[in-house]
């Protein structure tokens, strides 16, 4: 790594007056080291270079910017580098100011930063701190996510998984869950935007964290939100159900055509599906779905699902839907106390999933190569 005197004069080519030709090779070289392990564990003790980095963002050289967002990406992905970011360089005012403006050429970068710095509950609530100390408030993050074009010059998909990371803190869902504010009204389209896989990712994600709030799930699932349709309709296919069947589903689930397709995402299904599970945990919400039909668009989906989380997120769901109430006192399923070694038994028995899935995952990849390799001896 450098050495002080080096690291002194590095630093002082990093500024808006130095000549171009030098400063584009400095921001060159600062890049460099955000993409290694040792790079960034150095930059952790130098918060004077990032905040020249912030700086620069400000300069006239595209490609000098471009290096700057490159490199904030880079540091922002690295958990240990959360705290030198948001504390000692203080990049999130001058971040999020540069996304409000609706010209700016670099705000996806931005989206991308504040995404990961959010990541982490603790730097999450600094991101919202700085949020409504610069006055931007969480009513404008959504006002940008469901404004089309609201930068011609940028897509802005990532506000979904920044705003799905917000709702790690109660203050985030009690906003969006606020009667008067139709927020997830709003949201709820998204669930079906074919334009980002990311977007749609993010508002799903948002839309599960809110669930985790029971008090409104009855709420959600009337009139007024009428949530359900919105969570189910990804998860639907084109197989033909009885008239009987069809005629329980919600007006938009009914007699779907031969073309319907599924989310494609398996990540997405998956959380569509947990966002089912957890409306489950209210007696009236189990009412509710049971009454809405649920079970035959989850039976086919089960019969169409290849992903293994995705089958045993699906068959959590069918299980609760299908089994009679619980017992007086433990109809509120997320009130139940679990004995400890139940609770065991079930972490035991995620492990043994997830330790079979990666198995899966290898023995297909070395399957793969296999077949890819022109120089594998054939059986």
């Amino acid at each position: 790594m450098l050495s002080d005197t080096e690291a002194k004069e590095l630093l002082s080519f990093l500024t808006l007056e130095t000549r171009p030709d030098v400063k584009g090779q400095a921001t060159e070289y600062i890049l460099g080291l955000t993409a290694t392990g040792d790079g960034c564990r150095y930059l952790r003790g130098k918060p004077d270079f990032i905040r020249a980095l912030l700086t620069l963002t400000g300069d006239l050289s595209v490609a000098i910017v471009k290096d700057c967002y490159h490199a904030l990406i880079n540091l922002s992905a690295d958990e240990t580098l959360h705290r030198v970011l948001v504390k000692d360089a203080d990049v999130l005012p001058v971040l999020f100011r540069n996304l409000l403006d609706p010209a700016y050429v670099f705000a996806d970068r931005i989206c991308t930063v504040l995404t990961n710095l959010s990541r982490h509950e603790k730097t999450c609530k600094d991101v919202f701190r700085v949020l409504q100390q610069e006055q931007i408030g969480l009513a404008k993050i959504v006002e940008i996510l469901c404004t089309e074009d609201y930068n011609k010059k940028a897509s802005l998909h990532y506000l979904g998984p920044l705003l799905s990371n917000l709702t790690q803190l109660p203050e985030t869902r009690q906003f969006i869950l606020d009667r008067e504010r139709c927020v997830v009204q709003r949201l709820l389209p998204y669930t079906q935007y074919e334009a980002s896989t990311v977007r749609r990712g993010g508002v799903v994600g948002t839309l599960r964290n809110c669930c985790f709030d029971y008090a409104h799930h009855e709420w959600l699932l009337s009139d007024a939100v009428d949530i359900l349709p919105f969570l189910l309709l990804p998860l639907a296919g084109p197989e033909e159900l009885s008239e009987e069947e069809n005629e329980g589903l919600p007006v938009d689930l009914q007699y779907l055509p031969e073309d319907k397709k599924r989310e494609e995402d398996p990540d997405i299904r998956k959380m569509l599906i947990e966002t089912l599970l957890l409306l489950t945990a209210t007696k009236v919400g189990r009412q509710i779905l049971k009454s809405k039909n649920v079970y035959p668009i989850m039976r086919e989906f089960h019969k169409w699902e290849k992903e293994p989380q995705v089958i045993s997120a699906c068959e959590k769901l069918v299980q609760v839907l299908i089994s009679d109430e619980p017992e007086a006192g433990m109809e509120n399923l997320m009130e139940v106390d679990i004995p400890e070694d139940v609770e065991l038994k079930f972490r035991d028995m995620d492990a043994k999933e997830e330790e079979q899935i990666e198995k899966e995952k290898k023995e297909l990849t070395r399957a793969e190569a296999e077949t890819n390799d022109p120089e594998a001896p054939s059986s």
